[in-house]
């Protein structure tokens, strides 16, 4: 089973949000890496910490699976909305998304900070390219991050 971090801004969407509705479909994503992941690696079942950025703490506030396999992002097609590309089509869609599940959320955050001063955590994908959404993270950090959330 993979492990994977996603980020989310907590105004758009956060771990309170993903745990009212329970699943959700990851969208919005426009980064070829990201689709990469979600459509080519992320499997049902998957593992997912779940990160809200762009806030005050910035830090990992959750834990979710991936529910379902990678499907076409409906965002694409919407012209009225933020993520409509008008390249795509329902019969050559550009993006994709998995859709993720609830299963958690962390007593308290495993913080940037906290992560940054892990020398376990050296080596985190966020580190290296802080603007990729989704990204895969090696079991020993999963286990890690989730040892520094007291898990």
């Amino acid at each position: 089973m993979h492990h994977w971090l996603m980020k989310s801004e907590p105004e758009e969407f956060s771990i309170d949000d993903l745990r009212r509705v329970r699943v959700e479909p990851w969208s919005g994503v426009r980064n070829y890496q990201a689709r990469r992941y979600m459509r080519e690696e992320m499997r049902v079942g998957g593992a997912v910490l779940f990160y809200h950025s762009s806030s005050a703490i910035p830090g990992v506030y959750g834990l979710a699976t991936v529910s379902h396999a990678a499907e076409p992002d409906e965002s694409q097609f919407d012209k009225k909305g933020e993520y409509y590309d008008p390249k795509a089509t329902r019969e050559r869609p550009i993006w994709y998304g998995v859709r993720v599940r609830f299963a958690k959320k962390l007593k308290a955050p495993v913080t940037l900070a906290a992560m940054k001063a892990d020398k376990q955590l050296a080596e985190l994908f966020i580190f290296k390219n802080g603007r990729l959404s989704v990204g895969p993270v090696t079991a020993v950090e999963y286990r890690r991050i989730l040892a520094l959330a007291g898990e």
